[in-house]
């Protein structure tokens, strides 16, 4: 079996584990513990997992979060909640702002069904998906891409969005606790910030299961979002936190509507 072939099975089970245990790995492909950290090592370097004692894991950590080819392939039905629920705080004729990131992309995806919109976005997946569709002006930020988060970011992203002003601006995040929401890279903390200051109104995206957690980076006060949505209702100390602090959080239904 080819290394590459391997790496991509190596994906494979984290998408569907999470966690992979390198002697497994090295008896499941029949090759050395040696080979396998090559592998792990290679993964790492990509961005796509960070190496544990005994292994691998695609969890996000204080410095880490997973690639997007393997975020997008994750919680698919709270992502579409999610999105369904956030769809509602958009009318035609709207301009609407989206960062990056598998959630945002399945949110940008929905936007189709309220145009004419102008959309504003650096994520690539929605700038794909777009491109070309009648009833959608969209203004595609450049900067520099980042393939880890499937992004355009830097410099350049934020000086086009410090010229720009949007209706709703939709930011996701994989860290909230408290009151803050965090991120573990500055680049794309900074482009976040800019999409909030460029927005009349900004709503946050948070999976239940990033509430309780912290990143490298402080993105934002809770405080500073119109909107709050998340999947499930976490648990009841993190509700009395949010209350406390006057934020609403909306929860997404998971149920189909028809």
């Amino acid at each position: 079996m080819r290394r590459e072939e391997r790496q991509q099975l190596i994906v494979n089970l984290l998408v569907e584990n999470k966690t992979v245990d390198l002697d497994d790995l090295a008896d499941r492909f029949a090759v050395s513990k040696m080979t396998i950290h090559r592998d792990l090592d290679d993964l790492e370097q990509e961005g796509v997992l960070r190496k544990v004692r005994g292994g691998a894991t695609i969890d996000a950590g204080m410095q880490f979060e997973s690639d997007f080819r393997i975020r997008e392939r994750q919680g698919t039905e709270a992502k579409l909640a999610m999105a369904q629920t956030a769809l509602e705080l958009v009318e035609p004729g709207m301009t609407v702002m989206v960062n990056d990131g598998s959630m945002a992309a399945v949110l940008g995806e929905m936007l189709l069904q309220k145009r004419p919109l102008t959309l504003i976005t650096n994520n690539a997946a929605i700038m794909e998906r777009l491109n070309g569709e009648n009833g959608i002006t969209l203004i595609a930020l450049g900067g520099i891409y980042s393939a880890k988060f499937n992004a355009y970011l830097g410099v350049v992203t934020e000086e086009a969005l410090s010229r720009l002003r949007a209706d709703i601006g939709f930011i996701s995040t994989p860290a909230v606790s408290g009151r803050l929401a965090y991120h573990m890279d500055d680049n794309v903390v900074r482009a976040k910030r800019a999409m909030i200051a460029s927005s009349a109104r900004t709503c946050l995206l948070v999976n239940h299961q990033r509430i309780g957690h912290t990143a490298l980076h402080v993105m934002a006060d809770l405080a500073d979002f119109d909107a709050v949505i998340t999947d499930i209702a976490p648990d009841a100390a993190f509700l009395a936190e949010f209350e406390q602090a006057g934020i609403t959080l909306t929860i997404a239904s998971t149920q189909d509507p028809t």
